[in-house]
C-alpha cells in the first residue's frame, strides 16, 4: 500500500485526505501544517518527500535528527516530536524550529537556559496526555493552565501551542474525544490572553487518526507511515 519508493503518490493522498477532513470541519486545506515523520527513514527517502514541498520533518530522538541534519535541504524546518531529556536540548536549540514536547517545569527552565545562551526564542508546544496513559509522557489536562502561568516567565521559550498523542485504536472513531477534548482545552486558553503564551498550532493526529484530529480542529499533523511506509 504504501511503498517507500512511491512518497510522491502517498503525499498526494494524505493531502487529499486532510483536505477533505478540513473541508469537514469549516477550514482550507492549506491551514493544516503536514509534518513528515522520518523516523528510521534514511536521506534519499527523506528527499523525495521534500521534492514534494514537504518542508517540515519530525524527528522522535535527538541522536536521529542530528545525524540527518546537515544532509537535508537547508529550506527544512525540524521538529522534535518525541521525549526530550534535558541534558539533551544543548544539542539541538540551534537546529529545530519547534519542540513539540514541553512536558515538565524541570525541562522549560533547561530550554530557557539553552536558548538564552544561543540568543535565541525557541517555539515549543505543551504535550497534553489527554488520555492519561500511564506509557505516555504529558501534563494531564487539568493541570495544563497552571503549567502555562508557570512557564510564562521564560522570555527565551515561547509557548505556540499544543500537543498531545492518542492511543492507538482500531477504530479511530474511538479516540475522536481525546482530540475534542484538547481542542476545547486549545480554545479556552487562546480565549484567554494569557502573555506569552501562543495558541497557534494544536498538533494532533497521526498516520492512523489524522484524519479524525483534522475534524477536531488540528492544524498540524505528523505523518509518518502514511508518507514514507511502513517501518521495517
Amino acid at each position: 500500500m504504501n511503498d517507500e519508493c512511491d512518497v510522491k503518490s502517498n503525499v498526494e493522498q494524505v493531502r487529499k485526505r486532510i483536505a477533505e477532513a478540513a473541508v469537514k470541519s469549516g477550514r482550507k486545506p492549506e491551514d493544516i501544517h503536514i509534518v513528515a515523520v522520518t523516523k528510521t527513514k534514511g536521506i534519499e527517502v527523506i528527499r523525495k518527500a521534500v521534492e514534494e514541498g514537504i518542508y517540515d520533518l519530525g524527528e522522535n530522538k535527538v541522536q536521529e535528527l542530528l545525524e540527518k541534519y546537515d544532509n537535508i535541504d537547508s529550506r527544512c524546518r525540524w521538529h522534535l516530536i518525541g521525549h526530550l531529556q534535558t541534558n539533551k536540548v544543548k544539542y539541538i536549540i540551534d537546529k529545530v524550529s519547534l519542540i513539540h514536547s514541553l512536558d515538565s517545569l524541570e525541562l522549560a527552565k533547561e530550554i530557557q537556559k539553552r536558548a538564552e545562551k544561543a540568543d535565541r526564542v525557541m517555539d515549543v508546544l505543551v504535550q497534553v496526555n489527554v488520555a492519561g496513559e500511564e506509557s505516555k509522557f504529558g501534563i494531564s489536562p487539568s493541570e495544563v493552565r497552571d503549567f502555562l502561568l508557570s512557564v510564562r516567565k521564560y522570555k527565551n521559550l515561547k509557548v505556540r501551542g499544543l500537543m498531545t498523542i492518542a492511543p492507538y485504536a482500531e477504530n479511530p472513531e474511538d479516540i475522536r474525544w481525546v482530540f475534542r477534548d484538547l481542542n476545547k482545552i486549545f480554545i479556552d486558553i487562546k480565549s484567554e490572553n494569557i502573555d506569552n503564551i501562543y495558541m497557534d498550532y494544536l498538533s494532533m493526529g497521526m498516520s492512523n487518526d489524522f484524519e479524525i484530529a483534522v475534524e477536531e480542529g488540528s492544524n498540524m499533523v505528523r505523518i509518518g507511515t502514511s508518507i514514507f511506509g511502513k517501518r521495517i
